[in-house]
């Protein structure tokens, strides 16, 4: 992966948020401190295979709005509401918004390549949060250190806020860790049972899916790259949102190219 973020090939969609390339990789996923809950262990080794463009931010309510034409949020007053994350949205939703976002982008080149969008596996989550180091957040271990680079219950006033405002990660993703869990596709099993790879986990007849990150309410654990926890496909909640990858179809892009 690409250490000068600066550096790292990345383009902006109709709304203006920008997405950026993650390069392929071997990572530890999981809990490597020793301090998880049983549903990070045992840490294992993931390959992630093949690039894939992640949002450096949450997708916000204006960006919902524009494309979904309503606005499900709880948060909405105020005039930067808009830059706030979406939330209140379920599994169905989510769905329904990639949906009808590929068809109107269809066709679309980006960095003269076709591609698709959907939700990131767990496996690629975790890989784009810890970024290449292997602390319990990508700034380290010390959760003092967290208000300047997350949103959680200790500093975010009982509300969210703006996407983006919070330092980035290594990688130059921002909101990582606090402001709202995200939707990843994966279905939820409580012990690791995942491939080793960056593939999407399927549980046959399973509803609960895989949210990662922690939100705007929860204490600074819940907010540490390797936490994990789920929601049933219809849940809304307030503190529940999530950012899109867009996977190239086409020749794969490089970083050194």
């Amino acid at each position: 992966m690409v250490e000068n973020s600066a550096q790292t090939p990345q383009f902006s969609d109709a709304w203006g948020a920008s997405y950026r390339l993650v390069e392929p990789g071997m990572f530890t996923m999981g809990d490597l401190h020793g301090g998880g809950t049983p549903s990070e262990r045992p840490p294992h080794d993931v390959m992630i295979e093949e690039p894939f463009f992640l949002g450096e931010r949450p997708i916000t309510q204006a960006q919902w709005l524009d494309l979904m034409e309503n606005n499900p949020s709880k948060f909405q007053e105020g005039w930067s509401a808009g830059l706030r994350p979406v939330e209140q949205v379920s599994m169905d939703d989510v769905e329904a918004f990639i949906e009808r976002l590929n068809a109107r982008e269809q066709g679309v080149l980006r960095l003269g390549l076709r591609g698709i969008w959907r939700l990131p596996t767990e496996a690629e989550w975790e890989y784009a949060a810890k970024a290449g180091t292997d602390g319990r957040w990508s700034f380290g271990d010390r959760d003092v250190e967290l208000d300047q680079h997350g949103w959680h219950a200790g500093n975010s006033g009982g509300t969210t806020r703006e996407v983006g405002l919070k330092d980035a990660n290594p990688w130059g993703f921002h909101d990582m860790n606090g402001l709202v869990n995200e939707w990843c596709s994966d279905h939820w099993e409580k012990h690791y049972n995942t491939p080793r790879s960056q593939r999407r986990h399927i549980v046959e007849n399973e509803t609960r899916y895989a949210v990662r990150g922690g939100a705007w309410f929860t204490e600074s654990d819940s907010t540490r790259n390797s936490a994990r926890s789920f929601a049933e496909r219809d849940k809304q909640s307030d503190g529940l949102g999530f950012r899109l990858v867009w996977e190239p179809l086409d020749q794969q892009p490089s970083s050194s190219s």
